[in-house]
């Protein structure tokens, strides 16, 4: 093993001066933003699966007028296709007003927090967790992958 795999890349030391509270400071900052990450994810599985069921609704209209009950097919669709999710929204537009109002704030704000005060370097909690918790000299430990000309 080199020295190369065996040192963390330089954008994941800690700048000098940096105390741990800062670094685990910035990791509860990142962590929250990667939970909040997951939650836009859900977030997008509700927008997909509720606009997928109102598509679905189309079948249920023709099938409930081709099984002879229409008075049901236009009750479906007037009162449910095409409905407004909250009052006046579709999924869309929480989806909208979540990245708007929610999410890129947060996300500019861990960005800049990075900038300034560990001069950009992310993930410094965990590069030193797995600097701790690695075994040396062990090939699937290195602190690195292998340099591309290697």
């Amino acid at each position: 093993m080199n020295d190369h795999t065996d040192r963390p890349d330089p954008c994941h030391r800690r700048p000098d001066g940096l105390s741990d509270k800062t670094v685990e400071a910035l990791g509860a900052l990142s962590k929250a933003l990667e939970t909040t990450e997951r939650a836009r994810g859900h977030l997008y599985s509700f927008h997909q699966l509720t606009g997928g069921a109102d598509l679905e609704l189309d079948r249920a209209v023709r099938l409930l007028h081709e099984a002879g009950h229409p008075e049901w097919a236009e009750k479906v669709r007037s009162e449910i296709l095409g409905r407004n999710v909250i009052p006046g929204r579709w999924t869309f537009q929480i989806v909208e007003a979540y990245n708007d109002t929610y999410y890129r704030p947060f996300q500019e704000l861990e960005r800049s927090a990075v900038r300034d005060l560990a001069e950009g370097r992310d993930h410094l909690y965990e590069a030193e967790m797995k600097e701790a918790r690695r075994t040396r000299g062990h090939p699937a430990h290195t602190a690195r992958p292998p340099a591309d000309d290697e």
